[in-house]
């Protein structure tokens, strides 16, 4: 599969994790993200609310509340 290199903005803890990545990780982050990027251009409207669900419920489960996604999103 061809690659190319694009810029995206992402929190500082998830650029810290693949600034830190080893190559190899680098590359199954990479997979990884192509992967669900290809997904979603191809869901329909229905599986991208229940995988964005999905996504939340993670979240919360790791401890992300609306205050503090808020508080990210906000730059504090």
């Amino acid at each position: 599969m061809a690659t190319e290199k694009i810029t995206l903005e992402l929190n500082s803890e998830a650029v810290r994790a693949i600034e830190t990545a080893t190559g190899e990780d680098r590359d199954k982050l990479a997979l990884l993200l192509s992967t669900w990027v290809l997904e979603y251009a191809g869901a329909d409207a229905a599986s991208l609310k229940k995988t964005m669900n999905e996504i939340s419920r993670r979240a919360e489960e790791r401890g992300l509340t609306p205050e503090i996604l808020q508080n990210i999103l906000e730059g504090e």
